[in-house]
């Protein structure tokens, strides 16, 4: 199932996303379950973060809903270009959650051989403690359709056999990153795309269209049953 909902403009999208996140969560615990959630970075993401913090979101245990990364840029930890710097800034420090509940993607400064490794660390973490299946999988979408750090035309968007993978030629910078896969990101009860602004309404229309190809809108290998774009007027111009 496919569901579009659009709102006016960006401030719309991200009070809707804010509220909606927080209902999702508790309803995922008022069924005696701890939550899953993989989150994505990008502009609108951050906002849609602060907005959540800025919520009553009494209802939900904070310390009781793990919190996954669908990619990272695999620099230092310390590094501002990491996305998990920003939620833990503007969401996760705010609302109090468990540390051990954060599963970070591994930094550049830590101790595994390279990306690759890093990659393998991380797809075992999921494995092992992730309970076979995400809740939600939030997602941005690039001008050029990719999700996570799945780009068009990249070999990783062939790989079904592994988590995670490392990426060492992303064409945004940093080059190395870490991405979880297909079979990884469609394992989940929820897909939501976070799209804003008209620089997006070109890959909207390709990730939407009855054809197409995964390698040239890799945002049409997301697959999860359960799929919501999150669109505001400019990014659905073109549908």
């Amino acid at each position: 199932m496919t569901d579009l909902k659009r709102y006016p403009d960006a401030a719309g999208l991200v009070s809707a996303v804010a509220e909606a996140f927080v209902a999702r969560l508790a309803e995922v615990q008022a069924e005696g379950r701890v939550p899953s959630v993989a989150l994505t970075g990008g502009t609108i993401a951050d906002e849609i973060y602060r907005a959540v913090a800025a919520l009553d979101s009494s209802a939900v245990d904070w310390t009781q809903v793990d919190f996954w990364w669908g990619d990272e840029r695999y620099v230092a930890a310390d590094s501002s270009d990491r996305n998990d710097r920003g939620v833990g800034r503007d969401l996760l420090d705010v609302v109090g959650v468990d540390a051990l509940r954060v599963h970070a993607m591994p930094a550049a400064d830590e101790s595994h051989a390279d990306v690759h490794a890093a990659a393998a660390a991380y797809g075992e973490a999921v494995r092992s403690t992730g309970g076979g299946a995400f809740d939600l999988v939030l997602l941005g979408l690039g001008p050029d359709g990719h999700v996570a750090s799945l780009f068009p035309g990249h070999p990783q968007l062939d790989r079904d056999d592994e988590v995670a993978l490392g990426v060492t030629d992303s064409p945004k910078p940093p080059p190395e990153r870490i991405t979880l896969t297909f079979p990884a990101l469609n394992r989940t009860r929820a897909v939501w795309f976070l799209v804003s602004g008209e620089g997006k309404a070109d890959a909207v229309a390709r990730a939407l269209a009855d054809e197409g190809s995964v390698h040239e809108t890799p945002a049409r290998g997301i697959t999860a049953t359960d799929r919501t774009w999150w669109l505001d007027e400019p990014a659905a111009s073109k549908l």
